[in-house]
């Protein structure tokens, strides 16, 4: 289990307003890039569409979707080549540890901000960030990594929120202002021999189960028979024997089987929550204060660990698209599909390189200072999902 939880009381980072250590950082970015991440490349598109909007003095929100770990590292690119510097949110874990880590983080521009519950700290940075418009802002919608470049997950509304709230405070000012939010759209390509690169975990993973090597199956057929087999364990793990059914119902029954008792003792009751993430937020934030003010016994301290432990399977299950590889299996998702398993398996993955990235701006979405009440859903939200869905189309890059 990744360390994205941790039992220590939480003290806000706030972003960091010098320059001189963001564009003495920023110069270490391709680098850090091709070390890292194996990013040989990043081109970036519509440079022309932020800087009218910056132009124009709007409060400038840009939301990627976030499909790997390197979105950031590839955000801050962005704005190295478009030569502003940005404000980025990021998870409070990344903060916790080591001190140089946390110094780097946030002369980089990033800020932290608490999921496991209401950090109103954060909010109001973000807002003030807006609000001043001297700084993008940078907020990753779907609140996880996805490892799905060509999917979109759910978007968590707080984007929307922060968003309008800044507009509010915009409207008022001498003279009024502007809130936009421009989606940004992330498309990673592996330019290497993906059959060769992921025969070797593939290897490992199959000698984890104690299969001999399926090198003889087609590269889609293999990676779906050692998928079919990580899920029949844990079925065995957590309900006793494999499941039948299709692949997204077994999913989902797993995933009930390891959430919905837990909504039952936190919540009290059935999941209010539309989104495995957004369920999974909810319980953390009923399980974890009491462990960090101490209040546990260790025996009770374990035992919510192993609750934890739970909840982070089944955000990771939830994940995996069931017909990722059936609907259309790139050499990209393919080698999507291994990097989940060995991060699920050992919390870990291998650097696969070269890969090249495009990084598309789209767009300005303007941001009222009110919510149409009467739209099933939020209108900000439903125009940025839209827009970002196309943008990650297969039709979209074919053009």
């Amino acid at each position: 289990m990744h360390n994205v939880v941790v039992e220590k009381p939480y003290a806000f980072s706030p972003p960091y307003a010098g320059e001189r250590w963001p564009k003495l950082l920023r110069r270490f970015l391709p680098r850090r890039l091709k070390r890292e991440f194996g990013i040989v490349s990043v081109q970036c598109q519509g440079l022309d569409k932020l800087a009218a909007s910056r132009k124009a003095g709007h409060g400038i929100l840009l939301a990627p979707n976030h499909c790997r770990p390197a979105d950031p590292f590839v955000v801050g690119e962005l704005a190295r080549q478009a030569d502003v510097l940005l404000h980025i949110m990021a998870s409070a874990h990344l903060f916790v540890g080591s001190g140089l880590k946390s110094w780097l983080l946030r002369r980089s521009g990033a800020f932290s901000v608490y999921r496991e519950g209401v950090d109103r700290a954060a909010i109001a940075a973000a807002i003030t960030i807006l609000q001043e418009a001297r700084r993008p802002l940078v907020i990753f919608p779907e609140g996880v990594i996805t490892r799905s470049n060509a999917r979109l997950g759910n978007l968590m509304e707080g984007t929307a929120f922060i968003a309008r709230n800044a507009a509010k405070k915009r409207e008022k000012d001498t003279p009024p202002g502007q809130v936009v939010i421009h989606p940004v759209a992330l498309r990673y390509f592996y330019n290497g021999d993906v059959k060769v690169s992921i025969g070797a975990p593939l290897d490992e993973i199959e000698s984890r189960l104690s299969w001999r090597p399926q090198r003889q199956m087609a590269l889609t057929d293999r990676i779906t028979k050692v998928g079919s087999g990580l899920l029949a364990l844990k079925e065995i793990e957590f309900l006793g024997q494999p499941q039948s059914g299709l692949i997204a119902e077994r999913l989902a029954r797993l995933i009930d089987h390891l959430l919905v008792p837990l909504e039952k003792e936190w919540n009290g009751d059935a999941p209010t929550e539309d989104t495995v993430v957004g369920r999974v937020k909810k319980l953390r934030s009923a399980v974890l204060p009491e462990m960090i003010e101490g209040k546990v016994t260790e025996e009770e301290r374990q035992r919510r660990w192993g609750q934890l432990a739970d909840m982070y399977l089944a955000q990771q299950l939830s994940c995996y698209p069931p017909d990722y590889l059936s609907e259309s299996p790139t050499p990209e998702r393919m080698l999507e599909t291994v990097e989940r398993f060995e991060e699920d398996l050992t919390d870990n993955c291998r650097v696969y390189s070269p890969m090249t990235v495009t990084v598309e701006v789209g767009d300005a979405i303007p941001v009222p200072s009110a919510r149409d009440r009467g739209a099933a859903e939020d209108p900000v939200m439903a125009t940025l999902e839209r827009k970002l869905k196309e943008m990650l189309s297969a039709d979209h890059w074919k053009r």
